[in-house]
């Protein structure tokens, strides 16, 4: 028999909440849409059309009566609300997925994480981008042994937005925890967390570029790891060229990658992993890397790479699998605090023009 599908609670719906979090639950075997809290009409009007049966809450204190109801709750509200929400629920015996970042401080995350253990609960952090296309071809190609031992990584999370578009993302208010530090940031530095194991050293700098804006929309981030391999990362709102998403440089040959994944577009556009017959992140040829050395790719060195398709459906299929049978989830607060640690290094470096150690 089918097990009854597990219940699950979408604290908010913005970006965050509408494009990935929703569209993406209901798409795992296992799991149902079963209440967005949010008070905005617009919004709630948004989430019946394409989820007809869904139910509402106002306010995230709302959920704490249904807390029977309920097998997960799924954080998708601004930043400053991740901590006192994420505690809320924890603390009335449901599990919880909390959209990156979990929290202003690694301290904060890892007080969570104390909550979640102590309550036998689930607590994961929604860190999708380890499921982009180019992140599984990189995977794959170090685990082959394709590059040699891997002497420099970089990552670029780049975007030409000019003018500032507002809102908290965007806020200088600290409590907030904006700008793209926190935002794109928390993407890369995890991804070469997970490629290159632990930090040791950290250098940043940091920039409020554009006329008007308030956080940072230019920073560059270096991670030395305990391995030796160094993380060239930059997250930008204000890249007129854009740069190879992955350039990554070993002792025997290189790979590079250019373009987004194209599920988040997908997404954006309406498209659904559960459409049928649709091939679910795949990109064209077009936009394959290449492997090799000695010559840029863009001059036609290296062998093309296909690119395996990205797969952010896997990550809310882990939890389920995991909310069924106790296991580890997909991305562990451990790990979640572990980029957090960077991320405040490099705020502090970009802050005192210093190297941080870990």
């Amino acid at each position: 028999m089918t097990a009854t599908p597990l219940r699950v609670g979408l604290v908010g719906y913005g970006l965050a909440g509408s494009v990935f979090h929703a569209p993406l639950i209901a798409a795992t075997e296992g799991l149902v849409l079963d209440t967005v809290v949010t008070s905005n009409e617009e919004r709630r009007q948004q989430a019946r059309a394409e989820f007809p049966d869904v139910r509402f809450a106002a306010v995230p204190g709302d959920l704490g009566s249904r807390a029977a109801e309920l097998d997960l709750i799924v954080i998708a509200s601004p930043n400053k609300t991740h901590v006192p929400v994420a505690t809320a629920a924890l603390e009335v015996g449901l599990p919880v997925v909390v959209d990156k970042p979990i929290a202003g401080t690694a301290a904060e995350a890892r007080e969570l994480a104390a909550l979640a253990d102590e309550r036998g609960l689930l607590l994961s952090v929604f860190q999708n981008r380890r499921w982009d296309n180019d992140f599984l071809t990189l995977r794959k190609l170090l685990a082959d042994g394709a590059l040699g031992d891997v002497q420099r990584f970089e990552s670029r999370f780049e975007r030409w937005r000019p003018r500032p578009k507002g809102g908290w993302r965007e806020s200088g208010d600290p409590l907030e925890i904006g700008g793209l530090l926190y935002d794109l940031g928390s993407h890369v530095v995890d991804q070469a967390l997970v490629l290159f194991g632990p930090a040791v050293r950290v250098y940043a700098e940091s920039d409020v570029r554009r006329p008007g804006a308030q956080a940072d929309d230019d920073t560059f981030i270096a991670i030395t790891h305990a391995n030796g391999v160094r993380s060239h990362l930059y997250v930008s709102a204000t890249t007129a060229q854009l740069g190879p998403r992955f350039r990554v440089l070993g002792s025997t040959a290189g790979y590079v990658k250019y373009g987004l994944d194209p599920q988040e577009a997908a997404l954006r556009e309406g498209r659904r992993p559960a459409t049928a017959g649709e091939v679910w992140g795949e990109e064209p040829e077009s936009q394959w890397g290449r492997l090799g050395s000695g010559e840029s790719p863009l001059t036609g060195g290296g062998a093309v790479v296909p690119t395996l398709p990205g797969d952010y459906p896997a990550y809310y299929a882990a939890v389920a699998h995991a909310l069924r049978t106790g296991g580890r989830p997909p991305v562990t607060v451990t790990e979640a605090a572990a980029t957090l640690d960077v991320l405040e290094a490099a705020r502090r470096s970009a802050r005192e023009g210093t190297t941080v150690r870990l």
